[in-house]
Formats: structure tokens, sequence, C-alpha cells
């Protein structure tokens, strides 16, 4: 995209850099086996945890589901309704806690390695490199005219890609539905429209992020990538070149007569950087470590494990390109990268995700199977009646938010039992995950409406009476102000 300027002579100014594919080298090392070992992990709980059975009384037998229809959410023997937002606003806010805990540690781990785009472009290029072969040959595949041999690994590569972003849109669906039911009406075209949507829309921007996108989502899609510059501090890990040693007073080098063993680099000035390009070469955004820690850069460590490998073939000691903190690196004696916890921001951080973490198992550790609301109606507030009695009217709201039929027995305490008016409705049957709304009339004699400013309604259910519910409510006498 370019602005085209409208005086003689004067050139366009580019807007946007067209995409410079990038191909990346494999190699070996901690931090790529740990990168593959959190990728297998996570396409093994996404794809087979909507297969994994788990025994239900009245849903599908199915560990994780999210029943859009019946409005409940089953994870594994936990069952949330939408009347439980506020676990997954303690949810969110741990999550948001945790990413800027950690970045504020290690840099951008999360990016590294657990961000779903990562993780795929990485399952992308294992297909690539599978069938196109390693960087050179990929490279050499991408200059050659189209023939016979570029039409068929091109092909092959994107018929995979597309496979793959296919099982990724259609393991999706599997958390809304019965996954053996789901996939035979999928197949015997039995499913709405919207599934079908659904997957398409998922398959193509599953192929266009991880298969043609890949880096450019990070650097011009991710906010994350943006912000992250202000909650790095001088001593956050992340992967750092060491300019004084790699450079020396004379620079870098490659390895020539007079210039191959590490004394006699250090005799003229000359760095440990033998300027191979290794870690550029294996480095999925294609930045240049050397230049200094930039926003793109992932912190996915690859550039340390290529670094070491060439440091191990040349005899020079790891650690060229490490990860290790902007303090110890620009100091004159750097020394072994550590962890430290003790600041102020972390601590915070730190603190905050305990206390919310702990919120959070509290409540849902004592949620209770039903949920009772019960509101005054306001339009009036009280009517006096023709013998002097104050009548008030509620609206009772029961939810039963377990998985059976349930009973409830309504009721009031600190006021005579006859003076709550239900109508039928003294006992009222509800379904699992479903609510029911119960009009009440509170009737008092001016004397005692006078002493009696809360009434207490007390929901008993049936089969559990020593699991009451107890809400207490203003009861109106006079008009307020």
């Amino acid at each position: 995209m370019k602005v085209q300027n409208l005086q003689a002579g004067e050139k366009s100014e580019e807007l946007f850099q067209k995409r410079i594919p990038i191909y990346t080298r494999s190699v070996k090392g901690a931090f790529r086996t740990f990168k593959t070992s959190v990728m297998v992990l996570a396409y093994a709980v996404y794809f087979f945890l909507p297969w994994l059975p788990w025994a239900r009384q009245d849903a599908p037998a199915q560990a994780v589901l999210f029943d859009m229809v019946g409005r409940r959410f089953f994870i594994f023997d936990l069952v949330f309704y939408p009347q439980d937002l506020i676990s997954l606003a303690l949810l969110l806010f741990i999550a948001a806690a945790t990413l800027f805990f950690a970045t504020g540690l290690v840099g951008r781990a999360f990016c590294g390695y657990f961000c779903f785009q990562t993780l795929w472009t990485d399952a992308f290029i294992f297909i690539e490199q599978w069938v196109q072969g390693e960087r050179p040959a990929r490279i050499r595949l991408y200059k050659q005219p189209w023939n016979a041999e570029k039409v068929a690994k091109y092909g092959a590569t994107h018929g995979l890609w597309l496979l793959l972003a296919f099982i990724t849109a259609y393991s999706f669906i599997m958390y809304y539905g019965y996954a053996p039911e789901l996939t035979r009406r999928f197949f015997t075209a039995d499913l709405p429209f919207v599934a079908y949507f659904t997957v398409l829309i998922l398959t193509v921007t599953t192929y266009v992020a991880a298969a043609l996108a890949r880096e450019q989502v990070c650097i011009y899609m991710c906010p994350y990538a943006r912000f992250q510059g202000v909650m790095y501090e001088p001593e956050t890990l992340a992967p750092y070149y060491d300019f004084q040693r790699g450079e020396g007073s004379a620079g870098r080098a490659v390895p020539r007569a007079g210039s191959r063993t590490r004394e006699e680099r250090q005799a003229k000035g000359i760095g440990d950087c033998i300027d191979c390009g290794f870690c550029v070469q294996v480095c999925p955004a294609g930045i240049d470590i050397r230049k200094g820690l930039q926003y793109q850069c992932i912190s996915c460590g690859l550039c340390v494990d290529a670094c070491n490998n060439i440091m191990d073939s040349v005899g020079f000691p790891r650690g060229l390109i490490r990860y290790d903190s902007e303090i110890n690196i620009e100091s004159k004696n750097p020394g072994k990268p550590h962890l430290d916890w003790l600041r102020l921001r972390t601590l915070g951080y730190g603190a905050a995700i305990l206390v919310m973490v702990s919120v959070l198992v509290y409540n849902i550790a004592t949620r209770s199977e039903i949920e009772l609301s019960i509101q005054p109606v306001r339009q009036p507030l009280f009517v006096v009646l023709s013998n002097g009695d104050i009548r008030n009217r509620y609206q009772i709201h029961i939810t039963n938010k377990s998985q059976d039929v349930q009973g409830y027995r309504i009721g009031v305490r600190g006021i005579p039992e006859g003076a709550l008016d239900l109508g039928e409705m003294r006992e009222v049957s509800v379904r699992q995950g479903k609510s029911l709304m119960v009009l009440a009339n509170v009737k008092l004699p001016p004397a005692m409406a006078n002493r009696v400013s809360e009434i207490e309604f007390v929901i008993t259910p049936l089969k559990a009476p020593d699991q009451a519910v107890i809400k207490k409510v203003r009861f109106y006498a006079k008009h307020e102000g």
C-alpha cells in the first residue's frame, strides 16, 4: 500500500511492507525440545478432550461440553450456568494477572511457547519442512520456476495445511455437542447451517494465520506485542546477545587463518561471534537478536539453541546468546542469570494471583445448588388494605443449579406463616438449570408492621431439608424520605 504524492519528483511512501517469506532452519536444543513438548501436549488436550467420556445423569457423557441450548457448561464434575458469571470474571482476571506476572519475569514466554498462533504456526512449519525439506531446499524451491516438482510439493504442503486447519475447526465445534453424535450428523449433512459456517470460517482463518500471515499476526495484529515494552524491567529475563563478548573491540568475524581459536581472536580483539547467521535463520520472526531486543521477538529461545550449537562446534563456551536480564548483560562483569522475584511489580502480581485463585477456589467449593433472588415490587412499595393491614409484594426467583429436578418449599421466619400468601405455590418444582418466578404477598397488621423492618424468606429443598437458603428482605410500612 502506497501514498502517491502529487508533486513531481517526489517518491511514494511505503505504509505497509510486503511480506518477505521466512524460511526457518530446524534446530536442536533445550528450548526447541520444550516448545515441541508444549505443542504436543496442547494438541493432545485440544483434539482429544471432546472425546473423553465422563459419566453424567442428564447430559451427554462428555468430559467438557458447552451446552448452549440448555445454557450449561460442563467441565468434568463442575457445572456452570450463566449465573456463575463471577467465576468467569475471576478466571479472566487470573489469566491476565498471570500473563503480566510471567512477562515481568521471563518476557514474552507466553508468546513463544503457549500462544495459539505460535502452536499452530509451529505445526505448519513442521509440515512444510517434512514435505519440502530443510531451509536451503525450501528457498531453492521458492526461487525455481513452476514445474511438476514445485506444483507437487506446494500442493501437498497446502493440502496438509488445509487438512490441519479443518481438523482444528471441526474439533472446536465438538465442544458444543456430544462428539460421536455430532460427528455422525456433521458428515450426513444433518447439522444447522451455522455449524458448517463456523467450521468454514475457522478453517480459513486458521489457514491464513498459520500458513500465510504467520509472524505478521504477531507484529501487526496482536496488541500484546505493542504494549509488552512497558512491562519489561531491567531484571526481566529474555533472549539477549552478549555484545561485549560477541563483538570484542574489533567486532565479529568469520573464522579464518589466524583467527580460528579463541585465544587468537582475543589477541586481535575479535569477539566470539563468528557471524554465521544461524541465530537469524532459526528465528520464526526473522529478526537478528544481535541488534538488541526488538518488539517482534517472542522469546522462544531458538536463537539460544542455535548459538549454543555453533559455540559447541567451534569449541567456544556456550551462552553468547542466552536468557538473561538487561542489567546483567550490560554490566562489565556479568554473572549467572537468575530470576529476581523480589520486585514490587512481580510481588504485586503474585499476590493478586494468589488472592484471586483463593477466591475462585472458595467460590467453587462453596457453591450452592440453588440461587435465590427476592426483589420487592416497587409500584407501589406497599398497600394499606381496608382493614388497616399493610401488604408488600415480592418477586421470588429460584434457580436450580443441580443436575436433577428439585422441589422447594417456600416459607417465612420471624412473622406468622399466615402472613405469607403464595396461592398454590407453597411447594414448587424447578427443572435442572432452569429458573422459576413466584409472586408472594406479605400482609402484616399495623402494630407488627411498625416493629418489623425485615422478614426472612426460607427456601427449603425437599430432598435436602438441611440445605435451606435464607434471604432477608426489607418490609416497607411507610414511605421513604
